[in-house]
């Protein structure tokens, strides 16, 4: 037989499985024996990726992507998006509670990871206070997709850390065949008393008419924590509040939301034209403050279609949302600071015809919003928000290569209104540039090597521009700097990827440099107006940044008859400092690894997940160091046919050994950590 250990095959094999290689058995009790089966071949579905206009496969794009659906995103929903994706490699949570959480992807958060709803702007304030909430109910998604690193080329320069596109069947655009579908979830769980019902239904009738339907509601109660709310560190350095220590409950991080949607498509041959208006409304605890609720209120319209087939063109689409979005934070039910934020989002696309080898999309974009402080706690003027660009990304195949590259223009005008609290009128004008160019090269069939560059130029925000004023969320006076220019980074990406065998999955690594990144950072020099209020400084300063990773994961098919037995790794570290002074950046996660057992027989499924969590001693300054901690966490599904529907009822365990978890890159990590060991039920049933 030929020697195949010096192949590049063979290379690429080892590089995956040495993290899986001592935690794999089944391979050894498979060589063990008299006779060893045939190896099966498994190879990773196709994944049509919609945040790509070429809709290329996952495993076929230069940017490291990873997608949630179906069965594996239900059992990763979690009342808030960012913890909903906390899990995957690389992603972690900006944690403000258990009802406030946005991804934080690679380090980066806030404005600089673009939200989705079906493609297009969500429209909230989430981006602009680690308090407030994504507008996006996890329950009523039917898929995530999530692209890690700069995206500025498809989806704008406030896209430098990531996107997460979260898609919906709202807007149909295929004819459904059966006429009749939907599905009703309902689910409870004991640390929060969460109570939650979810239904939806999609009509398909004759001629092309599509129909859905959807509502939800959810509530739940203050959650159960394993101990004291306080960390450790921080009760031996002050007093706890009133003199009592707060322990066994989360104070005020109880929520109650509703909503729903109604939406409407005409589908032919040639493409779909439809439409669909939604609603969302929250009242939930923000835990900083033991008696301040947010009550937050967002109505959206939106409309998308496309015409395949017109001329030069295979396709040209568009989507747009408007949305109209506002929260008031209440203290003792007494209306105080408001938050207003209302505009739109237009995105139009046209993929040309190929010309020799290569296919490509060319675009426009526009986001104009207002967003609108109020009250004794605003610390933001009014702002008119324009954004104006021209994207084009191509595509070329060729022979074991798939090249991709694309560019985006960009205008960006930044206006504030004249305010005693703020300061005069002003107006900021940007022009940006951003570029990226990658490969994927498919050296085997089973192995692809994918090497992608970005350059990427952000105009600085409304808020890194104009804040002044006391921030509670931060607990601290916020202060901006109205002469900031663009924020430019250069990045790189490279990973080996695995789609078929026993062993699929990826490892890669990161870097990215910022040479003027903006970051909010302590300002010792700061004296609070207010004496009784006396709040600390923090201020918004250009720093030369690094950014740099590993990530990976991996699955192993251990058995595969008459059962399936899968073993699951993953782990990601992420390293940021300021490169003129060599101090970590603030908030930025630890090192994590682990893996879990995956059981698949007919219609039960079962898994266990451990995950092992570093402790962060690399902090900033005014950070106090986080212990490490591991969440195990098992889970059980059963399906069973029924008269007209098909259940799926399923059994969670959270946090089965009961540890004091804190999330590092949360500014309430040493006043509200993760819950105690609970358990969570429910039950699907679709039709």
């Amino acid at each position: 037989m030929r020697d195949r250990s010096n192949t590049p095959q063979a290379l690429a094999g080892a590089l995956l499985a040495a993290a899986a290689g001592a935690c794999a058995p089944g391979f050894a009790l498979a060589q063990s024996g008299q006779a060893t089966p045939p190896r099966p071949v498994v190879q990773l579905p196709p994944v049509v990726v919609t945040g790509n206009p070429l809709g290329s496969q996952l495993l076929d794009l230069a940017a490291p992507i990873s997608v949630l659906e179906g069965e594996r995103l239900r059992q990763r929903i979690a009342p808030t998006l960012g913890e909903t994706l906390s899990g995957e490699p690389g992603i972690s949570s900006s944690w403000f509670g258990p009802n406030a959480s946005r991804p934080v992807i690679r380090g980066l958060d806030g404005e600089r990871i673009r939200i989705l709803s079906n493609g297009v702007a969500n429209l909230d304030a989430s981006g602009t206070s680690v308090d407030h909430a994504v507008s996006i109910e996890p329950l009523l998604v039917d898929r995530i997709e999530v692209v890690r690193g700069p995206a500025a080329i498809l989806y704008g320069t406030s896209a430098v850390g990531g996107v997460v596109n979260v898609v919906d069947n709202r807007i149909a655009t295929e004819n459904n065949p059966r006429g009749v579908t939907g599905a009703i979830d309902t689910r409870l769980g004991s640390n929060d008393r969460e109570r939650a019902l979810v239904g939806k239904v999609d009509l398909g009738l004759e001629g092309g008419l599509n129909l859905h339907f959807d509502a939800f509601g959810r509530e739940t109660g203050n959650l159960r924590i394993p101990g004291f709310a306080r960390s450790a560190r921080l009760r031996a350095t002050t007093a706890p509040p009133n003199g009592i220590e707060p322990t066994g409950t989360l104070a005020n991080s109880g929520a109650r939301s509703n909503g729903g949607a109604m939406g409407a498509s005409y589908v032919w041959a040639q493409g779909y034209l439809g439409g669909s208006v939604s609603t969302l409304s929250s009242l939930y605890g923000t835990v900083q403050e033991p008696d301040v609720k947010i009550r937050l209120d967002q109505t959206r319209l939106d409309l998308a279609g496309e015409r395949r087939d017109l001329g030069v063109f295979e396709a040209v689409r568009f989507k747009f949302g408007r949305s109209s979005y506002r929260h008031a934070e209440e203290d003792a039910g007494v209306a105080g600071t408001v938050f207003r934020n209302q505009g739109h989002d237009l995105r139009v696309e046209a993929v040309h015809r190929p010309i020799g080898l290569l296919r490509g999309v060319i675009g426009f974009q526009s986001t104009q919003f207002n967003f609108e402080a109020s009250g004794d706690e605003a610390f933001l003027p009014r702002t008119e928000n324009r954004t104006n660009a021209l994207f084009v990304f191509e595509e070329l195949r060729w022979a074991a290569w798939t090249f991709q590259a694309g560019g985006r223009l960009e205008q960006h005008r930044v206006a504030a209104a004249e305010d005693p609290n703020f300061g005069p009128a002003d107006r900021r004008t940007f022009s940006t540039q951003s570029g990226s160019m990658g490969a994927v090269y498919a050296f085997s069939r089973e192995y692809a090597l994918a090497l992608n560059f970005s350059h990427t130029e952000r105009a600085p925000n409304y808020q890194e521009l104009f804040a002044n004023g006391p921030h509670i969320a931060t607990n601290a006076f916020e202060i901006g700097n109205r002469g900031f220019g663009t924020e430019k980074s250069n990045a790189v990406d490279l990973s080996l990827r695995k789609r078929e065998g026993r062993l699929t999955g990826s490892v890669g690594v990161f870097l990215n440099r910022f040479s003027d990144f903006i970051a909010l950072v302590p300002d010792a020099t700061f004296v609070d107006p207010d004496p009784v209020r006396n709040l600390p400084g923090l201020r918004y300063t250009a720093v030369p940044a690094r950014f740099k990773g590993v990530e990976a994961s991996a699955r192993v098919l251990l058995v595969d008859r008459p059962y399936r037995l899968a073993l699951e790794l993953r782990g990601d570290v992420t390293r940021a400092e300021n490169t003129q002074t060599g101090e970590p950046l603030p908030r930025i996660a630890p090192a994590r690894f682990g893996g879990g057992l995956v059981f698949e027989q007919a219609a039960l499924t079962a898994r266990i997940d451990a995950l092992r969590v570093q402790g962060q001693d690399r902090v900033a300054a005014g950070e106090l160091p986080t212990d490490g901690y591991t969440m195990v966490n098992a889970s059980v599904g059963y399906r069973v046919r029924v008269p007209f529907a098909d259940l799926n009822l399923f059994l969670r365990g959270v946090n089965l050994l009961n540890q004091e978890a804190r999330n590092h890159v949360s500014f309430l990590k040493d006043i509200a950590p993760y819950g105690r060991r609970g358990v969570v039920v429910g039950v699907r049933g679709s039709f």
